[in-house]
């Protein structure tokens, strides 16, 4: 077995202050170049109620911006995703990709007092292969947790699984206490809701549609940090009201593109906010337009491919998104730069090209000029959304797809699609994650067409080819031959276009220029926030 990696202090906190140099504005690096302060509460805003607070067995997308404050991994991650020391403080990989070894942290204690060892991370680890959306996944050739001593934890793996390095961040693959737990169904269990963790913040409160408090925990590991006192999470549902707040200087850091994008341009001027781009290294979303192939006209792919010669890419960048994000050509953002292939094939807007495949595919106009009436649901994510959505009508008009945009909540929208099955296409978004294994495999392979599982196969497609690609990714260790497999794989989902790949999300934070600190890594502000602080 190889040494032990132990990344050294002073190389971490290199890595990471040039990382955010490149990524702040002049003040900002001047500022974070003076000591960090002690004292004072900063206001954290998300969009909506989560519905738990740790995300052990929920992915939801306000969880994860909340979940690491209190509970940690065992990981941490540079912007290039290199993993540095958080619980675990040194690690090692056998040469085989077989047995992850990890040391953990001496002296570290949950927010109760109870000692954190090995046989938290042992059932947290078992509990998310069993109950996590993604954890599964993740986890799937995990065959044995060994615990030999307090602080030495091995996973023993039936075949490689090389982005498992990268999957153990405190957002995606939470540690929790094992006996708050224990002998519970870990997701409906109250912790969930008012959590315990070993984090750098202690929760305080929850009040429901208003606000959650977390205090400084004053026994964490990594002192003098952290540097608040207290951490306010404002619940603002009403776009309108979140760039009021931001405005008015009531919120210091707001995640995830939180205001409209008619909004940014001006916001950009504002002399107190300053603009974050990086910390999305880990989500790397895109938004996409996916078909149902149950539909019996989209298993033919010509009427697919008259879809992508009529839907353009470029208008809802331009106009929908203002400019911001990029155009895809496919699957997988442009963000994850390992596995972007950008010379894909694509279908060139052609409204002749379309009328022929159609007619071709039996779909002649009628004597009212239709050819055929469809449902388009598109993800309650946004004003994005909406809007790309009547433009995909518009669009589709001038072919004779007679289109009835529907609105729902986003219960509603999760159960029609991946539960009912009632919906012809959508236009919605996903997360590649921090590897396509995790975070793109999941809606192409055959084998994740679940019914009543959200954000998996919605498709229900299916290609013996692609199985066998996706799988062999799955396991294989050498990064050139993996490249080239996903490589083949986005070369044959482009061919039968299961769905049509839009833009990168611009995912954006803004904050209050009065805080420094708040993104240092991949995770950016779902991250801990330990080293946040304010400057006056």
């Amino acid at each position: 077995m190889p040494k032990f990696l132990k990344p050294t202090r002073r190389a971490f906190l290199g890595a990471s202050a040039s990382a955010l140099g490149l990524a702040l504005l002049p003040g900002q690096r001047a500022a974070l170049a003076a000591a960090p302060k002690h004292g004072g509460t900063a206001t954290f805003l998300i969009s909506a109620e989560p519905p738990v607070l740790t995300t052990i067995a929920h992915t939801a997308f306000n969880s994860v911006f909340v979940s690491a404050k209190v509970t940690e991994g065992l990981l941490t991650y540079d912007f290039d995703l290199t993993p540095r020391p958080l619980l675990a403080t040194e690690w090692s990989v056998s040469d085989d990709g077989l047995r992850y070894t990890f040391k953990l942290r001496e002296g570290v204690k949950w927010h109760d007092g109870k000692p954190f060892t090995s046989v938290d991370v042992a059932y947290s680890i078992a509990t998310i292969k069993e109950v996590h959306p993604r954890g599964r996944n993740t986890f799937l050739n995990l065959t044995d947790i060994q615990t030999p001593d307090p602080l030495t934890v091995t996973l023993v793996l039936s075949k490689p699984a090389p982005y498992l390095i990268t999957a153990l961040a405190a957002p995606e693959t939470p540690i929790v206490p094992k006996h708050l737990y224990e002998g519970t169904k870990a997701a409906e269990n109250p912790v969930n809701n008012a959590p315990v963790g070993t984090g750098p913040f202690v929760f305080k409160e929850w009040v429901r549609g208003s606000h959650i408090i977390y205090e400084r925990n004053p026994d964490y590991w990594d002192a003098p940090k952290p540097y608040l006192d207290r951490l306010v999470v404002r619940l603002v549902p009403d776009a309108a009201a979140r760039a009021a707040a931001l405005e008015a200087g009531e919120i210091d850091l707001a995640p995830a593109t939180p205001i409209p994008y008619s909004d940014l341009q001006r916001f950009e001027q504002l002399p107190h906010i300053g603009f974050e781009k990086q910390g999305y290294q880990y989500s790397n979303g895109i938004s996409r337009v996916e078909f149902n192939l149950e539909k019996p006209y989209f298993q033919d792919v010509r009427i697919r491919r008259a879809f992508a010669h009529v839907i353009d890419r470029n208008v809802i960048h331009d106009t929908i998104n203002y400019g911001y994000g990029a155009t895809i050509p496919g699957p997988i953002s442009p963000s994850l730069t390992k596995w972007f292939v950008g010379d894909l094939k694509t279908y060139p807007i052609d409204i002749a090209a379309a009328e022929k495949l159609l007619d071709e595919a039996g779909l002649r106009r009628g004597d009212d000029g239709i050819r055929l009436k469809l449902n388009h649901d598109y993800v309650p994510s946004g004003e994005t959304y909406k809007r790309g959505a009547d433009y995909i009508k518009q669009a589709l008009a001038r072919v004779g797809i007679d289109v009835t945009v529907r609105s729902q909540d986003f219960a509603t929208y999760t159960k029609r699609i991946y539960t009912d099955r009632d919906f012809d296409f959508t236009f919605n978004g996903m997360s590649n994650l921090f590897d396509p294994t995790v975070g793109v495999q999941r809606l192409y392979w055959s084998k994740n067409f679940k019914p009543g599982v959200p954000f998996s196969n919605g498709s229900k497609y299916g290609n013996p080819k692609v199985d066998e690609l996706l799988e062999a990714a799955a396991v294989e260790i050498d990064q050139a031959k993996r490249f080239k497999q996903w490589q083949a794989v986005q070369e044959i989902l482009v061919e039968d276009l299961p769905d049509i790949g839009i833009v990168s999300q611009p995912e954006i934070t803004l904050y209050n220029k009065r805080i420094a600190g708040h993104t240092v890594g991949a995770e950016g502000a779902s991250g801990s926030l330990a080293d946040a602080y304010i400057v006056t």
